[in-house]
């Protein structure tokens, strides 16, 4: 049988504790995830499949770019909202540093003049 299980809807979803997925469990080990049955389009054919972990590797994170936004003094609820979001204010710059997902929730990208 071709593999088209991606055109096949999920019946059923089991953990690897739940009846019905108690023999994989103990054939997969601490890799099984889960286990899923699903059936064509046509509901004629039921296939099992396994989800399994194969390889874990820690996250890099990437330090947060930081940026210099320029916010009006006059924009006193966006200041607020910027300061409250963690920016701070650069005077000698005139521009609030914030990091780039702050500047990009706030909706100030095109008020970046700093990178």
């Amino acid at each position: 049988m071709k593999n088209q299980a991606t055109n096949f809807r999920v019946s059923k979803k089991l953990s690897p504790a739940q009846p019905g997925a108690i023999k994989l469990a103990r054939r997969y080990g601490e890799q099984l995830v889960c286990v899923r049955h699903r059936v064509d389009p046509t509901s004629t054919v039921r296939i099992t499949t396994v989800e399994l972990v194969v390889d874990q590797a820690p996250i890099a994170v990437k330090p947060e770019q930081i940026v210099g936004v320029r916010i009006e003094y006059r924009e006193g609820l966006l200041r607020s909202a910027a300061r409250a979001a963690g920016a701070v204010w650069d005077q000698e710059a005139g521009v609030w540093r914030m990091p780039m997902k702050v500047a990009r929730r706030l909706q100030l990208r095109d008020r970046i003049v700093e990178k």
